[in-house]
């Protein structure tokens, strides 16, 4: 089974799985709120986190948020789970 996190996806076929247009998918990469994978060409691969990513931006954006609020409700995100993943391993230890 692939790596989640491996790039293997063209920006074209990305973008057809989230129902996007491709210039879209470069300002949210501009923007910093996905960051797929480089070709030594520089070929953009996103990956299937990166495909869940998009989709989660896709549905932040059908609820009005724009993209700064986006971009932090990401980032919150991020950390809720970074610090469930802590808390389920301390609770391990315990």
């Amino acid at each position: 089974m692939p790596d989640r996190e491996q790039g293997v996806y063209a920006i074209s076929v990305a973008a057809e799985m989230v129902s996007m247009q491709v210039q879209n998918l470069r300002v949210y990469e501009r923007r910093g709120l996905v960051d797929p994978d480089r070709t030594p060409g520089g070929t953009r691969l996103y990956s299937s986190a990166d495909v869940d990513r998009l989709h989660r931006i896709r549905e932040l954006l059908a609820e009005g948020l724009n993209l700064a609020g986006i971009a932090k409700v990401l980032e919150l995100e991020g950390e809720v789970s970074r610090l469930r993943a802590a808390l389920g391993r301390a609770r391990g230890r315990g």
